[in-house]
């Protein structure tokens, strides 16, 4: 236990020593924008941070002297910041275009001086300056919205939510606990666990960051899993100890016996989920990479710990595990009416089976129709953020300016004749080609050989409209522009292209980490459990549970049902990484509860008893653990399912729901209803095969010994 907790310090104080590398911005890109990076990368430049100032006034004209001062003071206080460059007023001949039609509004339009992904972290100062002229200019409407300026309060709300959602899971946790256990201690010890897991591998995450950088997605992925998998390794220690104990071992034989057992199906359950995650590798997006790092991290520790430390504990604590009982009586009759549902499916297999089938097949059907599309800036509601209402203004003002695509020209003589020809054809295209608008700013560096162009597009930045613009500028606008440039190339990068060639790459990289994860999967079930039919048993149940759960996002999240339940708005698609991180998370752990499982069932095998009745004390005896777990994990997910970020919505309900079906439906009906129709042929290893060496979850376990029926029947021993 000393160790475990010098661990935990060494590493929290070794990653507070150094500072989190998160992605660049060519880590963050795939496809062109990737390559726009890169040809600013090689001339030391990158891709800035675009912002614009809207100055407003509904009573007056960009042609009056109160707007024009406002306007001058507002370039006047951006240039004094010393945050900014390539400050374009809309008074000036190059900003022209950046007046509405009514001429009652107008952008100041700059970029964040220095590296874009920093930019977030230096914008303060430069909104600080807006807000001090719009108190100067109070019967007007100043105010700044881009790249830097949203992300910089996103992310504050960001951190703000998943903190009060990280405090908020640990006492919903801890309560599921006390009523499972009815006593404290054995209550607080999984959370203890858990939240000790969670400090070390924040710690850890800093210091991997070093070689695989991780943002702040993958720190909130990590406090999601690091809470759910570090509790249910517990509850499977917990609920195998206080089994023995209840059948006459004493807390030694009994800890001895949890190891052999519950022990190395936690071993094998991490493995299998580490393995999954792995899978993210292949996709090759940068915030895919630390999500699985730091995933894979927390699982790792989690199950460092529950080997180790909780054994440990478990053994110095003794029978005073089960001190501070909570006074709360269950009900055996209840006890009886959940075990009897298993009883109804051992008698009736097939029919269980059929029934089940159909059931998870009529959820399935709506997944088939999944449509991903970015929310962007809509990610969050419009109310939560004051910068979010100051889009909206600025989109039904100026459409497509809040999120503009950035073309990156590198060719000879750009600051020449030439270049100009080809920026006035660019110019001319911008005001005559449906989906693309003005004003067209044009910067370039030092010696004449690269160039970034802003340009605005139709629609939100992510929407299909943007998309469309996005791909005639690309494929029509920029070859007739610049064709007169010899050697020119060019590169759109900006929001709508990051989020246009992520998509791609993840519908290109999907099959790739699907295949990994299910042929590895595969392989961690074939060779620990030494069965053929059982791996691919295991495929298709966990297929048709993450199948399921795809089909409820769908029907909720794509179209609209539960809207005002739980408080967001449809966009007609679910976000681009949700899918396959949701594969990936659900693939992996799902196996935490079907390695616990078919682990028992195994034992009972192996101890001689016959297929049907392994499998019907396997399911019984793991029935109230599974619930248990399966409760805990739902809760967690759904407490980071409320949150108002729609993406996180959506993969918190998805998780939460996939949980559900797989501890209910998938575990209690098709697993034990598959296992009895097949019998002794579960257990099937082809001649070819049985060169793989034993020492299954179950083969280590010892002697089989009597369980009470009231053991067998109610939710925790």
């Amino acid at each position: 236990m000393l160790l475990w907790l010098a661990f935990v310090a060494v590493t929290t104080v070794l990653g507070g020593a150094v500072q989190t590398h998160t992605p660049t911005a060519a880590q963050l890109t795939n496809g062109e924008s990737h390559r726009a990076e890169r040809i600013l990368g090689r001339a030391g430049l990158s891709l800035p941070a675009h912002e614009v100032v809207l100055v407003q006034d509904t009573g007056g004209t960009v042609d009056s002297d109160r707007f024009r001062s406002a306007v001058g003071d507002t370039v006047r206080a951006l240039n004094d910041s010393g945050r900014t460059a390539n400050v374009v007023s809309p008074l000036d001949p190059a900003g022209q275009a950046a007046v509405s039609a009514d001429r009652h509004s107008a952008l100041v339009q700059f970029d964040m001086a220095g590296d874009a992904l920093k930019a977030r972290e230096n914008v303060q100062p430069v909104l600080d300056a807006v807000a001090r002229v719009g108190k100067a200019h109070q019967d007007m409407r100043i105010e700044q919205f881009g790249e830097a300026s949203f992300q910089h309060s996103y992310d504050a709300k960001l951190h703000t939510d998943y903190s009060t959602a990280e405090t908020l899971s640990f006492p919903v946790t801890l309560g599921i606990l006390l009523i499972a256990f009815g006593a404290a201690v054995a209550a607080v010890l999984p959370v203890l666990l858990a939240a000790t897991v969670v400090t070390a591998t924040g710690g850890l995450m800093a210091l991997a960051s070093q070689l695989v950088p991780i943002d702040q997605n993958g720190s909130s992925v990590m406090s999601l899993i690091g809470i759910a998998v570090g509790v249910d390794y517990s509850l499977f220690y917990l609920k195998r100890v206080r089994e023995e104990r209840a059948a006459g071992r004493g807390t030694e034989a009994a800890v001895i016996a949890a190891a052999a057992t519950s022990g190395r199906s936690v071993v094998v359950s991490g493995l299998t989920v580490i393995v999954s995650l792995a899978g993210l590798y292949l996709s090759g997006n940068g915030i895919f990479l630390g999500m699985a790092t730091a995933a894979i991290l927390v699982v790792a520790v989690a199950v460092a710990g529950s080997v180790t430390v909780l054994p440990a504990l478990l053994s110095l604590l003794g029978h005073r595990i089960d001190k501070g009982r909570v006074p709360l009586r269950r009900r055996a009759g209840a006890a009886r009416g959940r075990t009897g549902v298993i009883d109804l499916v051992l008698r009736r297999p097939a029919l269980s089976l059929v029934l089940c089938t159909s059931f998870l097949g009529a959820l399935l059907v709506p997944a088939f129709a999944l449509n991903t599309s970015d929310a962007g800036v809509g990610d969050l509601p419009a109310d939560s953020l004051p910068a979010l209402q100051t889009y909206q203004r600025i989109q039904q003002a100026f459409p497509g300016a809040g999120s503009p695509a950035k073309i990156v020209v590198k060719a000879d003589g750009l600051g020449g004749p030439d270049g100009q020809a080809a920026l006035d054809r660019l110019r001319a295209a911008a005001d005559s080609t449906p989906g693309l608008r003005g004003p067209v700013t044009f910067h370039v560096n030092a010696d004449g050989t690269v160039g970034v162009a802003t340009v605005a597009l139709d629609g939100d930045g992510t929407d299909s409209a943007s998309v469309a613009a996005l791909r005639t500028l690309r494929g029509t606008v920029l070859p007739q522009a610049f064709a007169g440039l010899a050697g020119a190339e060019t590169a759109v990068g900006g929001t709508t292209a990051v989020s246009e060639d992520g998509n791609r790459n993840l519908s290109d990289s999907t099959p790739w980490v699907a295949g990994f994860v299910l042929l590895f999967t595969f392989g961690v079930m074939l060779f620990s459990f030494r069965s053929l039919v059982l791996a691919a048993l295991t495929l298709v149940l966990n297929l048709l549970s993450v199948g399921a759960a795809f089909g409820l996002i769908v029907v909720v999240f794509q179209h609209g049902w539960g809207e005002s339940l739980l408080g967001f708005t449809a966009t007609g698609g679910i976000a681009s990484w949700v899918p396959l991180f949701l594969f990936v998370f659900l693939f992996g752990l799902s196996m935490d509860y079907h390695v616990f499982v078919v682990s028992r069932i195994r034992e009972g095998r192996d101890h001689g008893l016959p297929t049907a009745r392994a499998v019907a004390e396997g399911i019984k005896g793991t029935a109230g653990v599974v619930t248990s777990a399966a409760i805990v994990m739902v809760a967690v997910a759904a407490v980071f399912g409320a949150l108002p970020q729609l993406s996180m919505k959506e993969s918190g309900v998805g998780m939460s729901a996939a949980v559900l079906i797989d501890a209910t439906l998938v575990r209690a009906v098709l697993l034990p209803a598959a296992l009895t129709l097949l019998g002794d042929r579960s257990w099937y290893l082809p001649r070819l095969l049985r060169w793989l060496p034993g020492g299954g979850p179950a083969e280590a376990a010892p002697e089989p010994r009597p369980v009470p029926e009231r053991d067998a029947t109610e939710a925790l021993a």
